[in-house]
């Protein structure tokens, strides 16, 4: 089971009563105005979501060759007889496999379709799985199979947050060594859900971590916005430099690392310096646009609004999405006047009259689907729906409708070709994202 928020309802009112004629123009003519100046404010400290948008206004962005308008997305059965699927990966290594990170603790490949039989990896016997938990993510180190580990996210017998490494058997490239475990961060979990769970690879080789605001509803402990805690975060952290007292390193460039000529030392009372990203209630899932590197953010909403957040390649690190004195482009905490400068707006959101927990999707640079080049593609878990985005240039735009799936979306991901494959959780199956025009 994903993250949803059940008996959420939509907190919109109801429609206005009508005005006479010239009121209308006088309000149409009011609403241009307050438009373009909400389009011509200054830009935000990362450029990320562009241009300063007030809670429940819009700013569109500029037109790219991809138009969603006018695109229709078909999903197309690939493989079948998985277990509650959440993560899709490949490993980069030429092989043209998939490997899909089952709830209950095993990994399993596809190779042209087809389920190995035998898991790529178990760890059913120290994971605790069900809800929000159980074997959230995974990632292949960068150049792999030169260097022969992966990474994952599970939640351990406490329900806590482990990181992990585990190498693939020299011998059999089918196979990784379940007692090959390196155990490289733990993060306690003060509540059952709100546990993040992506992992991937920037450029750099850096390893990006998404973390909840740790549970329950609300952000009671105020994590996210909280820079003495790992809760509510997108980590960033250097897996190539370990030793046995230190799993992994700091890397210098992170944004609350005081000085990068000094030794590394982490204040107590200070920020974490393993913190990239901030702000966030429960980032699902991400992925990296492969050709321009963007960082795109489903970040799963409290009672009203779901959101896509976006980090663009080369904006100062740091950014702090908003949550909880935001929910989307709308205050959360407090229920008005809670803008400011130093909180960066989705580039999307929507509302739970149209669904209830966002799948983060990516960015489509494969050659298949000329229809969706240039896309961002994500979806509903709760209502199924699927929606894209222009992926280019700044400003807020809105998510249009491209499928009604009928399926439960529990994650994307991406072949080497940059094909997209999206997974449904309660049919055990992984389809293939198509697209033609509309």
């Amino acid at each position: 089971m994903l993250p949803t928020n059940p008996g959420d309802a939509d907190a919109r009112g109801a429609n206005p009563s009508p005005f006479r004629l010239v009121l209308v123009a006088l309000l149409v003519v009011a609403l241009v105005i307050l438009a373009v100046a909400v389009v011509a404010g200054p830009p935000k400290r990362n450029g990320g979501a562009g241009p300063t948008v007030a809670p429940g206004t819009s700013a569109r962005a500029g037109a790219s060759g991809f138009e969603p308008g006018r695109v229709a997305v078909t999903l197309q059965p690939f493989a079948a007889g998985l277990t509650a699927p959440l993560a899709i990966v490949n490993a980069g290594d030429g092989s043209g496999r998939l490997f899909v990170a089952e709830q209950g603790g095993r990994i399993r490949v596809i190779a042209a379709g087809t389920v190995a039989a035998q898991p790529f990896l178990d760890l059913a016997d120290r994971i605790t799985a069900g809800g929000e938990r159980g074997l959230l993510g995974l990632a292949f180190a960068p150049g792999y199979p030169s260097d022969p580990r992966l990474f994952v996210d599970y939640t351990d017998r406490n329900g806590d947050t482990e990181i992990s490494s585990f190498t693939v058997r020299p011998t059999d490239a089918g196979q990784a060594d379940p007692a090959s475990e390196v155990r490289i961060l733990h993060v306690s979990q003060p509540f059952a859900n709100h546990n993040g769970g992506a992992l991937l690879f920037d450029p750099s080789g850096m390893l990006l971590i998404s973390l909840g605001d740790g549970g329950s509803g609300g952000d009671p402990q105020g994590n996210g916005q909280s820079l003495a805690t790992l809760l509510g975060k997108i980590l960033r952290i250097d897996v190539r430099q370990t030793t046995a007292d230190h799993p992994y390193a700091i890397p210098p460039d992170n944004p609350f690392v005081p000085d990068p000529d000094e030794p590394l030392v982490q204040n107590p009372a200070g920020p974490r310096l393993e913190i990239w990203l901030s702000g966030l209630r429960n980032p699902w899932r991400m992925s990296l646009d492969r050709t321009t590197h963007d960082l795109w953010i489903g970040d799963v909403g409290q009672d009203a609004w779901e959101e896509i957040d976006v980090q663009r390649v080369g904006a100062p690190a740091g950014t702090n999405f908003g949550w909880n004195r935001m929910e989307g482009t709308h205050c959360f905490e407090p229920a008005a006047a809670c803008a400011s400068e130093a909180l960066i707006l989705p580039v999307s959101d929507y509302g739970h009259d149209l669904g209830c927990t966002v799948i983060g999707g990516a960015v489509y640079r494969g050659s298949a689907q000329t229809a969706l080049r240039g896309g961002y593609v994500f979806a509903d878990y709760c209502s199924g729906r699927i929606w894209a985005i222009d992926a280019a240039g700044g400003g807020y735009r809105q998510p249009v409708l491209v499928d009604e799936s009928g399926i439960n979306p529990s994650a994307f991901g991406e072949d080497e070709a940059g094909e997209l494959f999206v997974a449904d959780i309660a049919g055990g199956r992984i389809l293939r994202v198509t697209a033609g025009p509309r």
